[in-house]
């Protein structure tokens, strides 16, 4: 068996590889770009094409790819052979630095919010050298950023890449001017947990709902759910545990960090985490994770189901975003060390994110909003869509002695005993956990819980980095007028003072009940419930500001990505709502009928003999079910026609408003009558396997 120190980033083209295969003053010239962004001039790229296509050709790949993520939510990739025909009819193995600098994929035919038109194709993929290049499948994948013909971002790569320089470029300057001159940049990192379902592939196939829309559309909840919370870190199921297994092993080849793996709450729900990376190399890397998950789930005869809510009535998948900021000196700012209340460079920082978010707590929301997150957001398994701040007992204790000018006294770390004495004494962590927040700091780290299961992590970490660039900005234009003698009186003044502000969006308690709905309402917090509620908040004014004086997007590319989102959101209830629809008509309708047309024969039979009377219970059963039918019938005839008149709206936030209010709402009357029905038909009545079949049989 192979060991894992040399499986792991055996697939990646990575630093040791470099140092191995380049020669040293190409290599430096490299890091240099990697490390500090600047520019790489043509020769470093062919040496760098050539030892690339040498260790991939090594490890058995034939062909490349510029490996990108336009804003479909999923990457792309368009492979070309290394081969190069020669004169005497054969084929040598070439690979250019042209060519792994740039690629020209077709730009209009992927999602554009109207900057390319059809006939406006040409597009190009860029090398991002901070990102290893890696060998999947027999092909060279080069990370890329994805742009138009005529310079705009067309990728979540390319925004993200630019929020990372912003706030390296805020922190690095507030850093300096505080006195800790030796940082020179500072980097963010993110470590995305990934939640999933496992079902059998058999079960799969009989779902119309589930391969179309990724999502049950119908079903009832079976006898048992997630309510005795046996599954949540149960032992693993032999054939669960050998998939798990097999996943490690790819993610690792990969240099993917994959380190926990655990069942969780709900039955056929997972989770598994990496250890934190660089932002963009953890953006790539999730990517990547969600695509190897389905591809091992495959050969293990699972199907792996990223959707957010895949079963009603039981917890959906979430992502959660663990965000942190560290300089290249190797300290992390979010780090209170043992005395935070005299940790001025941490209070600073938390103080800037605590502004960032207060002040853009829409784009935060913005920044998970999407069909299927809807389903979970506000609900009893996920943050609420109120973006808070939880900072737990200590940090909130800081924060309030520093507004009302109150010494902190500094409890020592509290030591945890358990009654039982074999069992060793441990400290306890300065924070608390809150499931119930959308954003918890949690010791050195804040964790952005309400993302979706099959999100791209960029737009929030793109959000995240831009919102605290733009608070360091504005601390650092107060504190550069401030004479040197005064800085440690202004500094406080100024933490103070964001707090005072600020401490609105701060709250520690359950997130979850309606008393904080109104609270957070008084507070004059967000509540966007839904997708079509926060997308026109990105074309407000002070959103625009935000992202074009830092350089993330243009204003066309922030209309762009509205009219994206817009879109995309109508399209995925369009297919549900066509799904569903083609579901009843072919699939549930017909059982149905065949099923009331035989209880129907047995009452007639047992009329015709005169020992044998139809129970009260069979005449009753019919009697609702066929009551219930009707009202399907006419529910679908309803969703049917609100359809067509969908079809016909040209404005998108008017159809997107139109598919929430109205389909959104067909679909789920339709769906109550067909999960009352089928309480009453047989499993083998039914045309596809029911929820017991599907998340207990495993």
């Amino acid at each position: 068996m192979e060991r894992v120190p040399e499986l792991y980033g055996s697939l990646v083209f990575n630093d040791k590889i470099m140092r191995d295969k380049l020669p040293k003053d190409i290599y430096k010239a490299l890091r240099k770009t990697i490390e500090k962004g600047t520019h790489l001039e043509l020769d470093v790229a062919n040496a760098v094409a050539i030892a690339m296509k040498e260790w991939a050709v090594e490890n058995g790949a034939t062909h490349f790819t510029h490996w990108f993520q336009p804003l479909t939510g999923f990457t792309a990739e368009k492979h070309d052979s290394f081969i190069s025909p020669t004169d005497d009819g054969q084929v040598i193995m070439e690979f250019s630095g042209k060519e792994l600098v740039k690629g020209e994929p077709d730009a209009s035919s992927f999602p554009s919010g109207g900057i390319r038109a059809t006939f406006e194709a040409r597009g190009y993929t860029a090398w991002d050298p901070s990102s290893p290049a890696f060998i999947k499948d027999g092909t060279l994948c080069i990370p890329t950023a994805f742009c138009s013909y005529t310079g705009e971002a067309l990728d979540k790569k390319t925004p993200l890449l630019r929020s990372m320089d912003a706030l390296s470029k805020e922190a690095t300057r507030i850093l300096n001017l505080l006195g800790n001159t030796a940082v020179e940049s500072v980097t963010t990192t993110v470590g995305p947990e990934q939640e999933y379902f496992l079902i059998d592939k058999e079960d799969y196939k009989k779902r119309r709902d589930l391969i179309f829309t990724g999502r049950t559309l119908i079903g009832a909840p079976s006898p048992k759910g997630q309510e005795m919370d046996d599954h949540y870190f149960g032992a693993l199921r032999p054939r669960v545990a050998a998939y798990m297994a097999d996943l490690d092993k790819e993610l690792w080849k990969l240099g993917i960090p994959a380190k926990t793996k655990h069942n969780e709450v709900a039955p056929a729900q997972h989770e598994l985490a990496p250890i934190f990376d660089t932002t963009n190399v953890a953006v790539d890397h999730n990517q990547l994770t969600m695509e190897i998950m389905k591809k091992v789930a495959n050969e293990h005869d699972f199907v792996c189901l990223l959707h957010e809510k895949p079963f009603a009535g039981i917890n959906g998948s979430g992502k959660h975003n663990n965000w942190s900021m560290s300089t290249n000196t190797g300290i992390n700012l979010l780090d209170p060390g043992k005395t935070p209340a005299e940790n001025t460079q941490f209070l600073v920082f938390l103080a800037a994110v605590i502004k960032a978010v207060d002040e853009y707590a829409d784009m935060m929301r913005l920044s998970v909003a999407s069909a299927g997150n809807d389903h979970r957001l506000g609900a009893n398994e996920a943050p609420p869509a109120i973006i808070s701040i939880f900072l737990g007992d200590e940090l909130t204790a800081v924060v309030d002695s520093i507004e009302n000018d109150k010494f902190f006294n500094s409890a020592n770390s509290v030591v945890m005993e358990t009654g039982a004495s074999v069992i060793p004494h441990f400290t306890r962590d300065n924070t608390d956990r809150n499931r119930t927040s959308p954003f918890a700091f949690t010791g050195n780290k804040f964790e952005f819980r309400s993302l979706g299961s099959s999100a791209s992590v960029a737009t929030p970490n793109i959000v995240l980095n831009t919102a605290v660039a733009e608070a360091l900005s504005q601390f650092y234009e107060v504190l550069s007028k401030v004479p040197a003698e005064s800085m440690s009186n202004a500094v406080h003044e100024l933490i103070k003072s964001t707090i005072i502000k600020h401490k609105r969006v701060i709250f520690n308690g359950n997130g979850y009940t309606d008393e904080w709905v109104e609270e957070a309402k008084k507070r004059g917090l967000y509540n966007l419930k839904s997708t079509p509620d926060v997308l026109p908040r990105l074309l407000d004014e002070k959103n625009i500001k935000l992202f074009t004086k830092h350089g993330i997007y243009t204003e066309t590319e922030i209309k762009s990505r509205y009219e994206v989102l817009l879109e995309n959101y109508s399209k995925i209830l369009h297919i549900e709502a066509k799904t569903l629809l083609e579901m009843i008509y072919h699939d549930f309708a017909p059982a149905v009928v065949k099923f009331t047309d035989s209880l129907t024969k047995s009452i007639l039979s047992k009329k015709q003999v005169s020992d044998k009377i139809p129970t009260a219970s069979e005449e009753s059963e019919l009697l609702k079910i066929t009551s219930k039918y009707e009202a399907l019938l006419d529910a679908t005839a309803k969703l049917e026609s609100d359809v067509a008149k969908a079809e016909g709206l040209t404005d998108e936030l008017e159809l997107a408003n139109y598919y929430h209010d109205v389909i959104f709402e067909d679909m789920s009357a339709i769906r109550e009558i067909t999960d009352f029905i089928e309480a009453y038909i047989p499993d083998e009545d039914l045309p596809y396997p029911t929820y017991s079949k599907i998340l207990f049989y495993v």
